[in-house]
């Protein structure tokens, strides 16, 4: 007998998960309160992905076509703090396409996709992957698309006290741009991003936004939500993506985590399926696989958001990299 599994949540982690479990003969459910395709706060850069984990998903397919950021431009406020190419190729791809996409993917395989819901039961045979923790935050996140928008690198990084913003652009030539910001920022009048960028000291940055052209609805912003690992219950609740842990954006490893994350739970929830584990042992195989994977690069993520939030830290930074001191892509590995 094959057990059935509702994943609750159909974002990235909740429908790669549920589409390589289709590929196993598993039974899910999939229950989303959305629908698609939707816009997402999300920097929608994809880097450090495998070919090999992609496949495992059953997903690779999706990602051909898409643009391949390979240089990266970082700048404290105005001033430039360093430009590099990247250690290897990322993907810019948006949720709007790609939520979208899984979800046809998910159903063609035989999932039940079942949107505008919500689930509450959390019992066995339930994964959640219903994104962060509703916690208060001391921060705001924005995110917008935007066309017209010319780039000094494949992915920008704007850096200032009051926040970051990270640029990238993602398919039909349009812009993603996507920021963190202090919730003490004021953020009032006209685009709700271009006023926080500007509030948070990024004046020229914000000038060049107002020059582009918004792509109408992809504007949306959020404000509860933790960094880090999320609150864990001692029930044996199984979660995975944002449900599970959270890095802050700059590092450009979100997205990779929430596959990476579901893929990580795919054979203990095939074995819990077929019944040859329990769903505490499922559930204890997960989180160990979690934390062997993304400790290291959460805890080096900390530190480095830190070290950039701060403006001794930033000119540091900058001097030990323009020196060889530090490098590049020693930096760029830690958090992935």
């Amino acid at each position: 007998m094959i057990l059935p599994l509702t994943i609750v949540g159909g974002g990235l982690a909740g429908l790669s998960l549920g589409i390589a479990l289709r590929s196993r003969g598993v039974p899910v459910r999939v229950v989303e309160a959305a629908s698609y395709p939707r816009h997402r706060v999300c920097g929608e850069f994809i880097s450090g992905i495998a070919d090999a984990e992609l496949d495992a998903l059953g997903i690779r397919d999706l990602f051909a076509g898409a643009p391949r950021p390979a240089t990266t431009a970082w700048f404290d406020g105005a001033r430039p703090m360093w430009s590099r190419t990247l250690p290897s190729p990322a993907y810019g791809l948006s949720r709007y396409f790609l939520d979208a996409a899984l979800a046809d993917r998910f159903s063609a395989l035989g999932g039940e996709l079942r949107c505008g819901e919500r689930f509450e039961d959390g019992g066995e045979g339930c994964v959640w992957a219903a994104g962060r923790a509703k916690e208060e935050s001391g921060w705001l996140g924005l995110k917008a698309h935007f066309s017209d928008l010319p780039l000094s690198a494949d992915l920008e990084i704007h850096l200032k006290n009051g926040g970051y913003v990270g640029l990238t652009r993602v398919e039909n030539g349009r812009v993603n741009v996507c920021g963190l910001f202090r919730r003490s920022e004021s953020v009032s009048g006209g685009h709700a991003l271009i006023a926080a960028t500007r509030e948070a000291g990024l004046t020229r940055l914000a000038e060049r936004l107002g020059e582009a052209r918004p792509v109408e609805g992809s504007l949306k912003g959020v404000s509860h939500f933790s960094l880090g690992w999320q609150r864990r219950r001692d029930d044996g609740r199984i979660t995975i993506g944002d449900s599970a842990a959270m890095i802050p954006p700059f590092s450009g490893n979100g997205m990779t985590m929430a596959f990476q994350s579901a893929l990580a739970a795919v054979e203990p929830l095939t074995q819990w399926s077929a019944g040859a584990i329990g769903w505490r042992d499922a559930s204890t195989k997960i989180r160990a696989a979690h934390h062997r994977i993304f400790a290291r690069r959460l805890g080096w993520a900390r530190v480095l958001q830190a070290l950039l939030m701060h403006p001794f830290g930033r000119k540091i930074s900058a001097l030990l990299l323009s020196l060889g001191i530090v490098r590049f892509e020693t930096l760029y590995q830690k958090v992935r």
